[in-house]
């Protein structure tokens, strides 16, 4: 995929044929399928341990909190994926980013439940060394390549947002979740204008060399690793106990949602995104759109792995408006991100979203009142329309290629 020029790194060209995942990028998305067990784990406690919280202020701030914790796992992810995707992943710089990447989002996972009590410093100096050291890596190993200034530029901001991740975890709280917050806007808002800081410029994402189809591979992974998660949590509720009818209907329940949901993200769109990207003319700004995109849609899908073990747990009990708002904004959000990765793969989105998106919303009210296994199987059947219809515009049509709107 790469080279070595007077021994250093070289990016990826952005029309070369790129390599298949490496099992060592494999090997790092296998911790994330631990670390969304553990925000799934510690959304669960926010909504259902402490008296009160399922209908008061305190979940819309729990949740708010997870959902930090989540865009700081999926930052450090993305960060990695970009970099295997822009540079040879089999060269020993881009590994030790990746084995470093690895073993502070294991820490990161293992901090997860009590991030913001006993493990928050744990969390924020795995985050920080995550993100400071790949690329200070990066900018010795590119040498007097012009990509080092972005490194060094990067390498800069993480740590000027680091100082923010540090302080956070010595603080209370309140103050905890305002510098980290601060932090994570910072980043991103760089991210958006090409990094830039003063004295040593800016940079233009559309101008990035980057593997586009081993970039694409990278967002369906972790995609598959989300929904995995589902998985997991379901069979972790359902092996709990007790086996009665109620809870064996909704672990079926549980698992045919999580296949509607592989069913429409592979439909044509999600399985030509790598195609849509080497088609664009600017791959750099369709790989920054699908990393929103898929953001969205695992946000989604941890949403329903936190239903799946609320609702198997408590089948036939009536459910609380947060506990309803997990199971049906999942699909929600992914409905969502689904739809936006149809408008990036073929510059349109097909009306069936936007109807099953106003089926689930105007549920809603009517399923407050009924057992939450009804919840389950609403979702269940509003994807399956949306599968049925996918399945028969593609039927004995010639494949629709890649036209995307970038």
């Amino acid at each position: 995929m790469g080279s070595k020029v007077a021994g250093h790194l070289e990016p990826v060209p952005g029309a070369a044929t790129p390599g298949r995942a490496t099992f060592l990028e494999l090997f790092f998305d296998l911790v994330y399928v631990f670390a969304l067990t553990r925000i799934s784990a510690r959304a669960f406690e926010d909504l259902t341990h402490e008296p009160g919280r399922q209908h008061g202020w305190g979940t819309v701030t729990g949740g708010g909190k997870t959902l930090l914790l989540l865009l700081a796992l999926w930052a450090v992810w993305q960060g990695t994926a970009w970099t295997t995707s822009r540079y040879d992943p089999y060269k020993v710089p881009l590994q030790t980013v990746v084995i470093t990447a690895l073993v502070c989002s294991m820490l990161m996972g293992v901090a997860i439940p009590r991030a913001f009590s006993e493990t928050a410093l744990m969390f924020a100096v795995a985050y920080v060394v995550a993100q400071v050291t790949r690329p200070l890596i990066l900018s010795i190993a590119l040498g007097p390549h012009p990509y080092r200034r972005l490194k060094v530029r990067m390498a800069v901001v993480f740590a000027v947002t680091g100082v923010l991740w540090i302080t956070g975890a010595l603080l209370r709280t309140n103050a905890q979740v305002v510098l980290w917050t601060a932090a994570l806007a910072l980043e991103y808002l760089a991210a958006r204008f090409g990094w830039p800081v003063p004295g040593l410029g800016r940079s233009t994402i559309s101008k990035w060399e980057i593997a586009g189809e081993h970039l694409a591979e990278r967002y369906q992974q972790f995609f598959l690793v989300a929904l995995g998660e589902t998985i997991l949590v379901a069979g972790f509720a359902y092996s709990q106990g007790p086996y009665e009818s109620g809870h064996a209907w909704a672990f079926s329940l549980a698992l045919a949602n999580s296949i509607m949901l592989w069913r429409i993200y592979v439909q044509r769109a999600g399985r030509i995104l790598g195609e849509a990207v080497m088609k664009a003319r600017h791959p750099a700004n369709i790989g920054r759109s699908a990393a929103d995109t898929h953001l969205v849609m695992v946000v989604g899908l941890a949403s329903t792995a936190i239903g799946y073990e609320l609702i198997i747990q408590h089948p036939l009990e009536r459910i609380p408006g947060p506990w309803l708002a997990m199971v049906l904004g999942g699909p929600v959000l992914f409905l969502a991100g689904r739809a936006r990765l149809e408008r990036e793969v073929f510059a349109r989105v097909s009306r069936s979203r936007w109807i099953a998106l106003l089926v689930l919303a105007a549920s809603a009210v009517p399923l407050l009142f009924l057992p939450g296994v009804a919840a389950t199987a609403v979702g269940v059947l509003v994807l399956a329309a949306v599968a049925v219809v996918d399945a028969r515009r593609a039927r004995g049509a010639p494949p629709e290629p890649a036209a995307p709107p970038f």
